[in-house]
């Protein structure tokens, strides 16, 4: 996101005082559109040009989803630590302290639980901000234990991805999380409790390779990129030019990767009216 300034320079050239408005407006990253910032935020954070949907703090998106002062976050204890002693311009646990200041969220992922329109649900948030949203052993810990969670309480679980994928900071740990956060939502699935994903901008690497593409229903944002390696890196190891929209939501869900795009202010009714039909649904347990 790119923040422009307006100033009249006729004025300045006079020498006369010019006022200065910061913020006014701002451009697409998905459209390349400079848009009136009044307009974006009106619309719930949505380019009006192109309806791709800002990237929104984990925080934020609990807020606009959860019925208001009935989240309760859990796990706030558990933090990333530093099993390899990593460093590369900076030390891991730099990075990590820094993430943590910038965000005000202890890990790259916010879980709780709470209602969605009087539904009770398990629901955990990723912050892009916090070193790219990417999975290490804390975030697998805390989704594991949200998803465990859900099955003792026989809740249903929505997961929000916004992610670059795992945190190569952790090496094989962080990987591990992939198969670890998997295991955990098959044992979900035995006891026939729903998983819905919502995939926004970006959901990649070990991430989509692993959780957020075994929802029982797969959302996603218009406009989203979605994928495993992204396009560049395809592009240049096939050697070959990639499709138009190639990783974009609306790509894959004309490939049938996905079940829904579903707009901003959508969502919420959207998630409604899918907790109404599994909890008519019979479970296990």
């Amino acid at each position: 996101m790119v923040w422009f300034r307006r100033k009249d320079e006729a004025a300045e050239a006079k020498g006369k005082k010019v006022v200065i408005a910061e913020g006014l407006w701002i451009k697409c990253d998905s459209c390349k559109e400079i848009v009136y910032r009044a307009e974006v935020e009106r619309a719930g954070r949505v380019c009006p040009k192109c309806r791709y949907a800002f990237r929104i703090t984990a925080h934020e998106r609990i807020a606009h989803l959860i019925d208001h002062g009935t989240f309760e976050e859990r796990d706030t204890a558990v933090v990333p630590g530093d099993p390899l002693g990593f460093k590369d311009t900076k030390r891991y646990r730099d990075r990590v302290r820094a993430a943590r200041d910038k965000t005000g969220t202890t890990e790259a992922v916010v879980t709780g639980v709470g209602r969605l329109a009087g539904f009770p649900v398990v629901l955990a948030a990723f912050e892009f901000a916090y070193l790219g949203g990417s999975m290490g052993s804390a975030v697998g810990e805390k989704l594991t234990r949200m998803i465990e969670l859900a099955i003792a309480k026989h809740l249903p679980v929505i997961i929000v991805s916004a992610s670059g994928g795992a945190r190569m900071q952790e090496g094989i740990l962080s990987l591990m999380q992939m198969a670890k956060t998997s295991a955990a939502l098959q044992r979900l699935g035995e006891q026939g409790l729903p998983f819905i994903s919502l995939l926004t901008d970006p959901t990649t690497g070990g991430v989509t390779a692993s959780f957020a593409m075994l929802g029982d229903v797969i959302l996603a944002e218009p406009r989203a990129l979605i994928g495993f390696a992204g396009p560049r890196v395809i592009a240049e190891t096939i050697r070959q030019p990639l499709p138009e929209g190639f990783q974009r939501s609306e790509f894959l869900l004309e490939h049938g990767q996905l079940d829904l795009i579903v707009e901003r202010g959508q969502l919420r009714d959207t998630l409604r009216r899918l907790l109404a039909f599994f909890a008519d649904q019979p479970t296990s347990g």
